[in-house]
């Protein structure tokens, strides 16, 4: 008969069953700075049922059972169906029954954006696979309400509550997801170098009808029920965007074929796929010759919700480690009273506040653009901070999941625990809608073609240095590096760029956050330190330490 050895103490699951918006109090005060405290009931509900364990367990079952291709029926009929674990549908009915696919574009209410990033926050921090699906049907929306034709077969579908998994036509189905094919094998990035070629079928031009040939290496989420596709309106010839469905209207399968789905890193719950059109029918959107803008206009949606995706990552990290320090012991105390780890979750925190401050900012920005009321500040934190701000705050969500894993040891490195799967899931924003050398590269185009942008942003940005010498000097700094000549200056692309977003962090937390929240973000980001410092690796005599991990997360 076996018999104990030992009893289990002082071990503590990853935390779950708790209110992600009751205990986050910088962005309940970033809501009401919106104008979208109307939001906190519906919102808060909804942080609610996310943080339940069982929605956890939820994510936990969509990213273990991973999607599986069918890609022929048992008598060699082709269906290229993908098929998803339940959890999957769960999670895909929360989110949508929320409103916020299309929460952005169908009112005109203040404080849209703002709920819509809430939302997408909450969400993200305990299952981010769901949020690919939902971050390129909401970023078409705008793209499909320019064809009006289109847009009136498909906006009912799109403004949708349902999540609708059946594999029908779209006009047959009560809501419909939207997908994005842009890269092939031999550019990535380097869009311009794709291959595919779309013929016209009769007189083609906009709205007209055209076969697609060609690939696409990384497809995403390939069982939307359509996709926006970059490709050539003939051979060698100018770019366009087309609305590629998934199932034509009498129900057979268009030429669109999945080769395989991609095994990734992270991103476990969600397909990704290669596929080859063959006479895939397609609708040109726009002009033939502006694909390319079309795409990138989509690629701007998608890009901020990378920024909210990885702060939320951030976010998550950061209340598991404080958590989870508070009930661990060693050395005789909770590790959370040890001062070198107070220095990391202190360090944590401050990332954290700072990223979603950025975030919020843009969320305004962006809807303040799109009621054609933005200012030039506005227009410039939309055109250049959305690019910086997905570099940054990607950037750091990678790394620093990765230092809230180590907060947990070797019980952070197991696949069962949340850890492990914020860890996995944190390089794809990073990489996702232009790597972190693309992103730089587009801060010093627009800042090139637009300079009255970084005057602008400045301009906002100083009314935070009167006092505080550390932002002045910052601001100057940063100035003065703009103006470096330009054959210089995309080798230093990336110094840029992060001064740029530190400069913006520090000055909305002056502006917004409590004192002891601001002044230590200054002084670790600002007052001399390497801002790419190794987490708590910051001087934390004269910072209020209890005060900042008590806001992060109320004990």
């Amino acid at each position: 008969m076996a018999q104990a050895t030992h009893e289990v103490f002082n071990q503590f699951a990853e935390l779950t069953d708790y209110d992600l918006l009751a205990t986050d109090a910088a962005l309940q005060e970033a809501l009401q700075r919106a104008g979208a405290g109307y939001a906190l009931p519906a919102l808060g509900d909804y942080a609610r049922r996310l943080g339940s364990a069982g929605t956890y367990a939820l994510a936990e079952r969509a990213n273990h059972h991973t999607p599986e291709l069918h890609r022929f029926d048992s008598r060699g009929r082709r269906i290229d169906r993908v098929e998803f674990h339940p959890a999957w549908d769960a999670l895909m009915a929360l989110y949508r029954g929320e409103g916020l696919v299309s929460m952005p574009f169908d009112s005109d209410r203040p404080g849209r954006w703002s709920a819509w990033a809430a939302g997408f926050y909450l969400h993200g921090q305990v299952e981010q696979g769901t949020l690919c699906p939902a971050t390129m049907t909401q970023a078409a929306i705008p793209l499909l309400r320019k064809e009006p034709a289109l847009w009136a077969q498909l906006e009912g579908r799109l403004h949708s509550r349902t999540h609708d998994p059946r594999d029908l036509p779209a006009h047959a189905k009560a809501g419909i997801w939207l997908g994005m094919g842009m890269t092939e094998k031999q550019g990535g990035s380097d869009v311009r170098s794709n291959t595919t070629v779309a013929t016209p079928v009769g007189a083609g031009g906009r709205g007209g009808e055209y076969l697609l040939r060609g690939h696409k290496w990384f497809f995403s989420t390939p069982q939307s029920d359509a996709h926006l596709v970059v490709a050539r309106t003939g051979e060698g010839g100018p770019f366009a965007c087309f609305y590629v469905p998934r199932r034509l209207e009498d129900g057979t399968l268009n030429g669109v074929h999945v080769q395989r789905l991609k095994d990734k890193v992270g991103n476990r719950s969600n397909a990704s796929g290669e596929v080859e059109f063959d006479g895939a029918w397609g609708v040109l959107l726009g002009e033939e010759g502006r694909g390319i803008p079309t795409i990138i206009e989509m690629a701007t949606y998608t890009r901020l919700n990378c920024v909210a995706g990885s702060a939320a990552i951030l976010r998550q990290a950061t209340v598991q480690a404080i958590a989870y320090a508070r009930r661990r012991h060693a050395f005789g105390k909770a590790l959370a009273e040890q001062p070198l780890m107070r220095a990391v979750l202190a360090d944590l925190a401050l990332e954290s506040e700072a990223a979603l401050a950025l975030l919020m900012r843009l969320a305004e920005a962006f809807e303040r653009d799109a009621d054609g009321a933005a200012s030039p500040a506005d227009h410039a934190w939309k055109r250049v901070m959305t690019p910086a701000a997905k570099f940054w705050v990607c950037k750091r969500g990678v790394a620093l999941a990765g230092e809230a894993m180590e907060v947990f040891g070797g019980n952070g490195y197991v696949q069962e625990g949340v850890m492990a799967r914020l860890f996995l899931e944190a390089p794809v924003n990073s990489i996702w809608e232009g790597s972190g050398n693309v992103m730089c590269l587009d801060v010093l185009r627009a800042l090139a073609r637009e300079p009255g942008a970084a005057q602008a942003l400045l301009e906002e940005l100083a009314p935070a240095a009167r006092g505080e010498p550390r932002i002045a000097a910052a601001l100057g700094a940063l100035q003065a590096l703009m103006a470096s000549p330009p054959e210089t200056l995309e080798a230093l692309g990336r110094v840029l760029v992060q001064r740029l977003v530190l400069v913006a962090q520090a000055c909305l937390l002056r502006r917004h956050a409590p004192q002891a929240v601001a002044d230590a973000f200054i002084a670790t980001r600002l007052g001399g330190a390497d801002a790419a410092h190794v987490a708590g690796a910051i001087d934390t005599r004269g910072l209020d330490v209890a005060r900042i991990l008590e806001r992060a997360f109320p004990a």
